[in-house]
């Protein structure tokens, strides 16, 4: 069979087996987030949380005005929010680790995510008496957004040159504003009190507890974007692995790509971190299971990571709510817990892959 002919029906097949194994893990993320659902001080069995949701949904179901009242007022704006703020981090983690050709490259590494704990924490000090009153409720959020997108609009322009991303240049200044990000953050923690504390290092250390309806909309806006780009993004960042100059004669417009990416990442990334404080390992252990489970073709890294990182945080909000209830563990902390080993796994794997070659 000839080449003109087989490659064809090769790339169809991967496609077909893309298609299922993505498939897959939404069925996954499906029952993870039923079972998050039930998880709690007060458990729910997944049957019961079926009724309660086709009951709250409409359908002539019967279901317990108790489970009802949990189900739809506590968990399910919370459980949506795990999975919809796992899916941003797991799929700008991957359109990261194309851009910087770094496969330990994630959202934080432009200064997103410290930029959005510099600004919330200066609302948390200062207090949000200057805002106008319908908005003091989501005075944290707003300006963790804020700060998010003014480090990262500040990063962008220093490594833009004649109308060119430098790549390394960007990095190099995400790094500096890290820096001078974490520096501010640390100044107003100074100047905390003691109560003041305790906000800080809760939403420094990350919760979906504060999730609600109208925040849901604004981090499911900020992403909307991003996911509309990702099939898009997948033919650029599959090129920019061969270098930028052999992208370039593929007819890839990189600059531009680079651009829009950087931004669409910034934007949903910011909307997460406003709404959940900062949640680290998401967006580089996600793409690194995906890539593990069937290589690194990003028509296939990109909605699997989305779809990894909603299912890993999802069960990691659940396993906050139960790890020392009555209590409740910050997802962070879940997080560095699971990604740490994670990454140790593949430092000992690449460790020994390079002494046995």
């Amino acid at each position: 069979m000839s080449e003109a002919v087989l490659l064809p029906r090769l790339a169809a097949r991967r496609g077909l087996r893309d298609a299922a194994a993505v498939a897959l893990l939404a069925a996954a993320l499906a029952v993870v987030l039923v079972v998050a659902v039930g998880t709690g001080p007060i458990a729910l069995p997944p049957d019961r949380v079926l009724a309660a949701l086709a009951a709250w949904a409409g359908l002539p179901v019967t279901a317990d005005a108790r489970d009802l009242a949990v189900v739809a007022v506590l968990r399910v704006p919370r459980t949506l929010m795990a999975g919809m703020v796992g899916a941003v981090l797991g799929l700008a983690g991957a359109v990261m680790q194309g851009l910087f050709r770094n496969p330990l490259a994630d959202p934080g590494l432009l200064g997103v995510s410290a930029g959005g704990a510099a600004g919330a924490v200066a609302v948390i000090v200062l207090g949000a008496a200057l805002l106008p009153a319908p908005l003091r409720p989501y005075a944290t959020t707003i300006a963790a957004f804020l700060g998010a997108l003014a480090v990262t609009l500040m990063v962008q322009r220093l490594a833009t040159v004649e109308g060119r991303v430098l790549i390394a240049t960007m990095l190099l200044a995400g790094i500096v504003f890290n820096a001078l990000a974490g520096a501010l953050t640390s100044a107003f923690v100074f100047a905390a009190d003691d109560l003041q504390l305790r906000d800080i290092m809760f939403w420094t250390m990350g919760s979906c507890a504060g999730a609600s309806w109208p925040r849901l909309g604004m981090v499911a806006g900020a992403a909307l974007p991003l996911a509309l780009a990702a099939p898009g993004l997948a033919r650029a960042l599959d090129a920019l692995i061969l270098g930028e100059r052999e992208a370039v004669t593929l007819g890839i417009p990189i600059e531009r790509m680079k651009r829009v990416a950087v931004v669409l990442v910034a934007l949903a990334v910011g909307a997460a971190v406003a709404a959940t404080g900062t949640i680290g390992f998401i967006g580089i252990v996600a793409p690194h299971l995906v890539r593990l489970a069937r290589g690194a073709h990003h028509a296939w890294v990109l909605p699997a990571s989305a779809l990894a990182g909603a299912v890993l945080l999802a069960a990691a909000d659940a396993a906050s709510r139960i790890a020392v209830a009555p209590a409740e563990l910050p997802i962070g902390l879940v997080t560095a817990l699971l990604g740490g080993p994670f990454f140790l796994a593949l430092l000992l794997r690449e460790r020994l892959r390079v002494d046995g070659t």
